[in-house]
């Protein structure tokens, strides 16, 4: 089975990267990879994308018109709108939603898909069961977008719209490549914060990476990707 890892950032997966020696590729500048040369002979392969919906649809949609994979798997932080998630927690995102794709209707906001436009809520075509029965986090749905949340007020209004549990800036992205390129994708996500008026003291992103890198090392472990 050939596996591409897809992370934003090389700090959320470094941990995994240098334990495991994981070959990468990172856009748009794919100088920086390692030990690129002898990614196509490996089981998988490491995509930095960079920040953003927008970079990852970009990065996945260039690298997957030319490469096949038989999974993807979608790692990094995370804020949560869910206080029952504890802060390092690592979830599974089984659906994702684009919160910002509409039209604002006075106080109304009017859906891409009411609008007739397109779709803005995207399943996982895989789920984590399905490849380590060992593995028991918990699901969890997402909303992608382009600012993170911080205000009260935005907050309480996107919860009444579509209630969701985790926040991210490229989930319904990563999710929206993979359904075009027919790659089935899963999603996980560590919790480094609450999703609240901005409070960096109260961030947990050094236990997040952390909780995130052991449990995608052991994932690749139980896959027969790494030793």
């Amino acid at each position: 089975m050939k596996i591409l890892v897809v992370a934003a950032t090389l700090q959320e997966i470094e941990p995994l990267i240098n334990n495991c020696q994981l070959p990468v590729i990172n856009y748009p500048d794919t100088s920086n990879g390692h030990n690129l040369t002898n990614h196509k002979s490996l089981p998988f392969t490491v995509l930095i994308t960079g920040v953003g919906m927008v970079a990852t649809a970009f990065a996945l949609g260039h690298h997957l018109a030319a490469h096949t994979y038989d999974l993807a798997i979608n790692l990094g932080i995370a804020g949560s709108f869910d206080r029952g998630i504890a802060l390092g927690e690592v979830v599974e995102i089984t659906q994702d939603t684009f919160t910002e794709l509409g039209a604002e209707d006075d106080n109304q906001f009017i859906t891409l898909d009411s609008l007739g436009f397109g779709k803005t809520s995207y399943t996982a075509a895989a789920r984590l069961a399905d490849y380590d029965k060992m593995a028991t986090i918990k699901y969890a749905t997402g909303a992608t977008v382009n600012t993170v949340h911080g205000a009260e007020s935005s907050i309480i209004t996107l919860k009444r719209r579509i209630t969701p549990q985790i926040e991210s800036m490229e989930g319904a992205a990563f999710f929206y490549a993979c359904q075009q390129t027919g790659v089935p994708a899963l999603q996980i996500r560590a919790v480094s914060n609450y999703v609240e008026k901005r409070n960096r003291d109260a961030w947990k992103i050094g236990l997040a990476v952390k909780n995130l890198n052991t449990f995608a090392a052991n994932l690749l472990q139980n896959l027969g990707c790494v030793q």
